[in-house]
């Protein structure tokens, strides 16, 4: 089918009319709003070309690439992700890292601890945390990004005799991150020992370095039953030292075994609306970050699935931004 010159005209100035207003947006938006890359797609390419496409975004968060954990990255494949960063004009978040997501030395083996973890975490032996710490402060500097995402452990019972310990090494990590200029962000994980609001303000007020930040996910710490992620763990956490936000929902379900159930950003126990205004109010300006992690979207493969899962919770997330007020 032709098109006519006058049509032609109206759509390149439809499609100036949307840069200008996706510039604007940026520019009004109080957060990095961004998306964990491979919750869209394990290609790298195709992650980026909807986000930045499709989203509008101009910040992405990097989990893994092309299915490999950063861990595992080739020296062709970062280069490659270089090039597709530039392609898309995004810029990196975060390293969404598994550091010190694995079992601590001479501990009770935790029953968290699987041999691979859902959600992208790499199989490395705490013997090696200290050589992909290094490999991470490398991939910051590689990636123009001064954070990098970790954890304190596979989840202990009784952490108390084991918590000295944890977070000497999360202080030692923050000591060899903040000689770099990075941050080090510990993710509140309910597989790990620090899962809920109370317990990440609790190592926050144990580890006082400047750049180790909490990367708040209020998700998380509402699969502990009876925990209100905002507003009240929220309201009593130092808002100076959260440094990432992480967006997903969830619901609580009956049953030993399953306790929760992932939800997409606008449907679920997080009140998200009043999460994003306490967020502009406070002053914060780093990245909120959607993890989808709901897979209830449709398609006929699970790479189709996760997509279009991710593609309604941004739209969710976005929902819960305008009604607090956000233009992003």
């Amino acid at each position: 089918m032709s098109v006519s010159r006058r049509e032609f005209v109206i759509g390149m100035a439809a499609a100036a009319a949307s840069t200008r207003l996706l510039a604007q947006q940026s520019q009004t938006c109080p957060f990095h709003l961004a998306v964990i890359n491979d919750e869209i797609s394990p290609d790298f390419d195709h992650a980026c070309y909807v986000a930045a496409h499709d989203f509008g975004l101009s910040w992405i968060e990097i989990r893994t690439l092309w299915g490999k954990s950063l861990a595992d990255a080739s020296a062709d494949q970062v280069a490659e992700a270089l090039k597709i960063l530039a392609k898309y004009n995004l810029k990196v978040t975060d390293l969404a890292s598994p550091l010190f997501k694995t079992d601590l030395p001479g501990a009770p083996l935790s029953r968290e601890s699987p041999h691979h973890d859902t959600f992208n975490a790499a199989d490395v032996p705490y013997k090696a945390q200290d050589e992909l710490l290094e490999k991470l402060i490398d991939l910051s500097k590689t990636f123009g990004t001064d954070r990098i995402r970790c954890f304190d452990f596979w989840r202990l019972e009784d952490q108390k005799p084991w918590r000295a310990e944890i977070n000497r090494k999360l202080a030692e990590a923050a000591t060899k991150c903040e000689k770099h200029g990075l941050v080090l962000l510990l993710e509140n994980e309910m597989a790990c020992n620090t899962g809920s609001g109370p317990e990440a303000l609790e190592v926050l007020n144990a580890i006082p370095n400047k750049n180790f930040m909490l990367n708040w996910d209020p998700g998380n710490s509402g699969t502990f039953p009876g925990d209100v992620p905002y507003p009240s763990d929220y309201e009593r956490l130092p808002k100076h030292r959260i440094g990432h936000v992480h967006c997903k929902n969830v619901k609580r379900t009956p049953g030993e075994k399953k306790t929760f159930e992932w939800q997409p950003v606008d449907i679920g126990l997080i009140d998200w609306v009043g999460q994003f205004k306490a967020l502009k109010r406070d002053g914060y300006h780093h990245a909120v970050s959607l993890e989808t992690h709901w897979h209830g979207g449709p398609g006929d493969t699970q790479d189709a699935i996760s997509e279009s899962s991710t593609r309604i919770s941004m739209k969710g997330l976005k929902d819960c931004l305008g009604k607090a007020g956000i233009t992003c």
